[in-house]
Protein backbone atom coordinates (compact mmCIF):
# COMPACT_ATOMS: atom_id res chain seq x y z
CA UNK A 1 0.00 0.00 0.00
CA UNK A 2 1.16 3.09 -0.67
CA UNK A 3 1.49 6.15 1.38
CA UNK A 4 -1.07 8.49 -0.35
CA UNK A 5 -3.15 5.11 -0.14
CA UNK A 6 -2.64 4.45 3.29
CA UNK A 7 -3.55 8.52 4.19
CA UNK A 8 -6.87 8.48 2.16
CA UNK A 9 -7.79 5.46 4.43
CA UNK A 10 -7.03 7.50 7.35
CA UNK A 11 -9.69 9.57 6.58
CA UNK A 12 -12.23 7.35 7.78
CA UNK A 13 -14.43 9.26 10.15
CA UNK A 14 -15.68 5.73 11.71
CA UNK A 15 -13.11 5.52 14.31
CA UNK A 16 -13.92 9.24 15.72
CA UNK A 17 -17.26 8.36 15.82
CA UNK A 18 -16.99 5.04 17.13
CA UNK A 19 -14.85 6.53 20.14
CA UNK A 20 -17.21 9.56 21.02
CA UNK A 21 -20.10 6.89 20.99
CA UNK A 22 -18.52 4.30 23.57
CA UNK A 23 -16.49 7.21 26.04
CA UNK A 24 -19.41 9.90 25.75
CA UNK A 25 -17.02 12.55 25.21
CA UNK A 26 -16.10 15.16 22.00
CA UNK A 27 -13.03 13.89 20.61
CA UNK A 28 -14.18 16.04 17.83
CA UNK A 29 -13.27 18.58 20.03
CA UNK A 30 -9.46 18.34 20.28
CA UNK A 31 -7.82 21.83 19.70
CA UNK A 32 -4.41 20.18 19.88
CA UNK A 33 -3.13 22.22 22.69
CA UNK A 34 -0.76 19.48 23.89
CA UNK A 35 -1.69 20.18 27.41
CA UNK A 36 -2.79 16.58 28.10
CA UNK A 37 0.23 15.37 26.12
CA UNK A 38 2.70 18.00 28.46
CA UNK A 39 1.16 16.70 31.91
CA UNK A 40 1.22 12.74 30.87
CA UNK A 41 3.96 10.97 33.65
CA UNK A 42 4.43 8.09 31.19
CA UNK A 43 4.53 10.19 28.31
CA UNK A 44 7.99 9.88 27.80
CA UNK A 45 7.53 5.80 27.98
CA UNK A 46 5.03 5.97 25.00
CA UNK A 47 5.57 5.59 21.52
CA UNK A 48 2.62 8.38 20.39
CA UNK A 49 1.94 10.84 23.44
CA UNK A 50 -1.95 11.44 23.90
CA UNK A 51 -2.40 14.91 21.70
CA UNK A 52 -1.08 12.20 19.02
CA UNK A 53 -3.38 9.78 19.81
CA UNK A 54 -6.09 12.04 19.44
CA UNK A 55 -5.00 13.17 16.20
CA UNK A 56 -4.69 9.59 14.76
CA UNK A 57 -8.15 9.17 16.07
CA UNK A 58 -9.50 12.67 13.88
CA UNK A 59 -7.83 10.70 10.90
CA UNK A 60 -9.34 7.11 11.62
CA UNK A 61 -5.98 5.34 11.86
CA UNK A 62 -7.33 2.76 13.44
CA UNK A 63 -4.62 0.27 12.98
CA UNK A 64 -1.72 2.23 13.99
CA UNK A 65 -3.70 3.30 17.65
CA UNK A 66 -4.61 -0.18 18.57
CA UNK A 67 -1.26 -1.49 17.55
CA UNK A 68 0.35 1.14 19.37
CA UNK A 69 2.15 1.04 22.87
CA UNK A 70 0.68 3.91 24.10
CA UNK A 71 -2.71 2.95 24.91
CA UNK A 72 -1.15 -0.11 26.95
CA UNK A 73 1.48 2.55 28.93
CA UNK A 74 -1.21 4.83 30.31
CA UNK A 75 -1.64 5.12 33.66
CA UNK A 76 -5.10 6.15 33.42
CA UNK A 77 -4.14 8.61 36.08
CA UNK A 78 -6.46 11.21 33.99
CA UNK A 79 -3.84 13.87 34.51
CA UNK A 80 -4.70 14.44 30.64
CA UNK A 81 -8.63 14.87 31.26
CA UNK A 82 -8.19 17.32 34.14
CA UNK A 83 -5.70 19.43 31.69
CA UNK A 84 -7.74 19.33 28.89
CA UNK A 85 -9.31 23.05 28.03
CA UNK A 86 -11.92 21.34 25.92
CA UNK A 87 -13.88 18.96 28.55
CA UNK A 88 -12.21 15.94 26.51
CA UNK A 89 -11.86 12.57 29.30
CA UNK A 90 -8.91 11.73 27.30
CA UNK A 91 -8.24 8.94 30.19
CA UNK A 92 -11.49 7.50 28.84
CA UNK A 93 -10.78 7.63 25.44
CA UNK A 94 -7.51 5.10 26.55
CA UNK A 95 -9.78 2.67 27.96
CA UNK A 96 -11.86 2.49 25.48
CA UNK A 97 -8.72 2.25 22.78
CA UNK A 98 -7.34 -0.36 25.05
CA UNK A 99 -10.66 -2.34 25.20
CA UNK A 100 -10.87 -1.77 21.58
CA UNK A 101 -7.51 -3.43 20.77
CA UNK A 102 -8.80 -6.54 22.48
CA UNK A 103 -11.86 -6.81 20.58
CA UNK A 104 -9.73 -6.61 17.58
CA UNK A 105 -7.25 -9.17 19.18
CA UNK A 106 -4.58 -6.18 17.48
CA UNK A 107 -0.87 -7.00 17.59
CA UNK A 108 0.33 -5.26 21.11
CA UNK A 109 4.32 -4.37 20.93
CA UNK A 110 4.48 -4.85 24.44
CA UNK A 111 2.42 -7.35 25.96
CA UNK A 112 3.23 -6.83 29.71
CA UNK A 113 1.40 -3.77 29.08
CA UNK A 114 -2.09 -6.15 27.98
CA UNK A 115 -0.90 -7.96 31.32
CA UNK A 116 -1.17 -5.52 33.39
CA UNK A 117 -4.40 -4.21 32.01
CA UNK A 118 -5.90 -7.67 32.88
CA UNK A 119 -4.77 -8.15 36.54
CA UNK A 120 -5.67 -4.71 37.33
CA UNK A 121 -8.82 -5.12 36.02
CA UNK A 122 -9.21 -8.22 38.25
CA UNK A 123 -8.29 -6.88 41.42
CA UNK A 124 -11.01 -4.22 40.97
CA UNK A 125 -13.70 -6.69 39.83
CA UNK A 126 -12.55 -8.83 42.81
CA UNK A 127 -12.60 -6.43 45.48
CA UNK A 128 -14.16 -3.12 44.67
CA UNK A 129 -10.29 -1.34 44.62
CA UNK A 130 -7.09 -2.05 43.71
CA UNK A 131 -5.30 -4.71 45.16
CA UNK A 132 -1.96 -3.76 45.25
CA UNK A 133 -0.19 -7.04 46.10
CA UNK A 134 -2.04 -9.38 44.75
CA UNK A 135 -2.79 -7.67 41.45
CA UNK A 136 1.65 -7.12 40.94
CA UNK A 137 0.99 -10.48 41.68
CA UNK A 138 -1.08 -11.80 38.31
CA UNK A 139 0.68 -9.37 36.46
CA UNK A 140 4.27 -10.70 37.36
CA UNK A 141 2.61 -14.81 36.93
CA UNK A 142 1.24 -13.67 33.74
CA UNK A 143 4.48 -11.54 32.44
CA UNK A 144 6.48 -13.88 33.58
CA UNK A 145 8.84 -11.37 34.94
CA UNK A 146 9.16 -12.51 38.68
CA UNK A 147 11.74 -10.82 39.72
CA UNK A 148 12.70 -7.12 37.67
CA UNK A 149 11.40 -5.08 40.25
CA UNK A 150 11.22 -6.67 43.82
CA UNK A 151 14.58 -4.82 45.22
CA UNK A 152 11.39 -2.30 45.61
CA UNK A 153 8.92 -4.36 47.45
CA UNK A 154 11.17 -3.55 50.72
CA UNK A 155 11.01 0.03 50.62
CA UNK A 156 7.17 -0.21 49.49
CA UNK A 157 6.00 -2.55 52.39
CA UNK A 158 7.88 0.03 54.84
CA UNK A 159 5.97 3.22 53.55
CA UNK A 160 2.93 0.41 53.54
CA UNK A 161 2.02 1.05 50.16
CA UNK A 162 1.79 -2.35 50.02
CA UNK A 163 -0.86 -4.39 52.03
CA UNK A 164 -0.91 -8.36 52.75
CA UNK A 165 -4.41 -8.09 53.16
CA UNK A 166 -6.95 -6.96 50.55
CA UNK A 167 -8.84 -4.27 51.24
CA UNK A 168 -12.68 -4.38 49.99
CA UNK A 169 -14.54 -1.42 48.72
CA UNK A 170 -17.65 0.00 50.42
CA UNK A 171 -19.05 -0.81 46.78
CA UNK A 172 -17.77 -3.78 45.89
CA UNK A 173 -21.12 -5.32 44.71
CA UNK A 174 -22.03 -2.16 42.46
CA UNK A 175 -18.58 -2.80 41.22
CA UNK A 176 -19.15 -6.47 40.32
CA UNK A 177 -22.49 -5.07 38.49
CA UNK A 178 -20.42 -2.77 36.68
CA UNK A 179 -18.32 -5.61 35.42
CA UNK A 180 -21.42 -8.17 34.88
CA UNK A 181 -23.14 -5.63 33.06
CA UNK A 182 -19.90 -5.10 30.62
CA UNK A 183 -19.47 -8.85 29.75
CA UNK A 184 -22.81 -8.90 29.00
CA UNK A 185 -22.69 -6.04 26.64
CA UNK A 186 -19.63 -7.45 25.32
CA UNK A 187 -21.37 -10.86 24.64
CA UNK A 188 -23.98 -9.24 22.53
CA UNK A 189 -21.46 -7.77 19.65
Amino acid sequence: MTAMQKMLEWTDATLLNDVERRTGTPVSACLQCHKCSVGCPVGPDMDLMSSQIMRLIHLGARDEILESQAIWACASCEACTTRCPMGIDIAAVMDVLRMMAVERKAAVPDKRGKSFNKAFLTSVRWHGRVFELGMMTLYKLASRDLFSDIDKVPRMLARRKLSFVPHFSRSVREVRRVFKRSHEEEKKR
